[in-house]
């Protein structure tokens, strides 16, 4: 099998939730949902990957940040959904995840609220739940 390459070509932040209303302390979780759609367009195959963020109040339980993030990554060599590489769907989050990370921190800083700042992160465990929710149109 020929190593197949792929590049982001766009991306975009969808749906955009912050409300520090129901953010009653310090202590936080966070959440990530990585879904995919591969389709084959015009002869080349695109993935969508949707790569949800989720913070959460411990103490309330209820949900103060929701982002959506919409990625497109073209492939150069690939006319298949079998033909998707292993490393496709690590690399794929963790090439996005650094945006993610800088709208966070941008769009809580420009609000006025003092910015939420992700740490880096290795996102590998969401290599398996990518794979799974990926569908093929």
């Amino acid at each position: 099998m020929k190593a197949a390459s792929f590049s982001l070509s766009d991306y975009s932040f969808d749906k955009v939730s912050i409300d520090y209303s129901k953010k009653t302390g310090n202590e936080i979780s966070i959440d990530f949902d990585p879904k995919g759609l591969f389709k084959l367009k015009d002869e080349s195959a695109v993935f969508e990957l949707t790569f949800v963020f989720n913070a959460i109040d411990k103490v309330s339980a209820q949900q103060f940040i929701n982002i959506e993030c919409h990625a497109i990554f073209t492939f150069a060599e690939v006319i298949a959904f079998d033909d998707i590489p292993e490393y496709f769907y690590g690399n794929s989050i963790a090439i996005l995840f650094p945006y993610i990370r800088a709208f966070i921190s941008t769009v809580t800083l420009q609000a006025n609220l003092g910015p939420f700042v992700l740490p880096t992160m290795n996102l590998s465990s969401l290599e398996e739940p990518l794979r799974k929710n990926t569908t093929v149109e």
